[in-house]
């Protein structure tokens, strides 16, 4: 089958080459044209100008879109929308929000396009592990496209079935799933990374005590010198919390134990802050995924506001004075 491919950064660069490695047949398009000759020597065609990757196509078109969410990719939906033809297919694997996919699909609709939102779990890791797909789409486009998504998705591999599920007609257990209509892919991928947040969250606090168990504010006696290289690697076999983001966590601490390269640095791509949006909108409580992109707001201060408002509070009601600055009344 013929995709189009617009991006070829890290996820799009390597989703392309997945398709070809599938015996499908690419078209790629980046501004880059270093990167474009580049997949043009592993056998895609190429363009750096979009009227050129579009005569390219064969019709009905299918161009996949791997561009950062929001101005980027709305300005690509509409450049392509305004050369396809009805029938063709607009596919965005980025990170957009659900609302904005609802949006597009109908607009696109009265012109006859097809729009799909797929959201796309995998990483840099994708183009050997294969990319985990959540699908919104109409049934009949989705079936048309079915066989892009299993070149891409892992497959079934070595992790069997859940017991008690049928597979029968089904999708899930080999990596990819319809999840419904237009926004419904990104949505699930929106709730997928709010609790990628609070699971990362808690890894990290898990390791934070492990790493302090040497304080000198413990009894001698209770103090623990831990290896939290080999304790994750301990945990990746057997225990109930092993996952890919622990196998992760190990590759780090075993590369660089005490993690001196890294600042505390924590960015925020804006699922969540959508999920955490989508469950006020529902009045359904998500303490855990609240608090874990909060933490992502505070790792980029050294202090806030409300910090400040606390230590004068402090410092009004019990005469607590901030380490190093001068004591002035105040009782306890």
């Amino acid at each position: 089958m013929q995709i189009g491919m617009v991006g070829l950064g890290r996820m799009g660069g390597n989703m392309a080459k997945r398709l070809t490695r599938g015996g499908h047949e690419m078209v790629v398009f980046d501004l880059d044209a270093a990167r474009v000759a580049e997949f043009e020597q592993e056998g895609m065609k190429g363009a750096t100008e979009l009227e050129k990757f579009v005569d390219q196509l064969a019709k009905p078109r299918v161009a996949w879109l791997m561009v950062p969410a929001g101005d980027a990719t709305e300005g690509m939906v509409n450049r392509l929308a305004a050369m396809f033809e009805p029938g063709d297919i607009l596919i965005d694997g980025g990170n957009s929000y659900f609302k904005d996919d609802a949006r597009r699909a109908a607009a696109l609709r009265e012109k006859g396009i097809h729009y799909v939102d797929v959201g796309t779990s995998g990483g840099v890791w994708g183009l050997e592990r294969g990319y985990c797909l959540m699908v919104g789409a109409d049934e009949a486009v989705f079936k048309h496209l079915e066989p892009i998504f299993k070149t891409l998705a892992p497959g079934q591999g070595d992790v069997a079935p859940s017991p008690g599920r049928s597979s029968e007609g089904k999708t899930a257990h080999l990596g990819y799933l319809h999840c419904g209509p237009s926004g419904a892919g990104h949505f699930v991928k929106m709730v997928h990374n709010g609790i990628e947040y609070g699971l990362m969250q808690a890894y990290g606090e898990g390791f934070d005590i492990m790493k302090n168990a040497v304080s000198k504010e413990l009894p001698e006696a209770l103090r623990y010198n831990l290896d939290l290289g080999e304790i994750a690697e301990l945990w990746r076999r057997g225990s109930v919390v092993s996952s890919w983001l622990l196998d992760l966590t190990a590759i780090a601490l075993a590369q660089e134990p005490g993690l001196e390269s890294y600042t505390g640095f924590v960015q925020d791509s804006g699922e969540g802050r959508w999920t955490i949006q989508a469950a006020i909108e529902e009045a359904v409580p998500a303490d855990v995924l609240t608090a874990a992109l909060y933490v992502r707001f505070r790792s980029r201060q050294d202090h806030t506001f409300a910090e400040k408002m606390l230590s004068a509070m402090r410092k009004q009601f019990g005469g607590h004075v901030e380490q190093g600055a001068p004591a002035k009344g105040g009782k306890s």
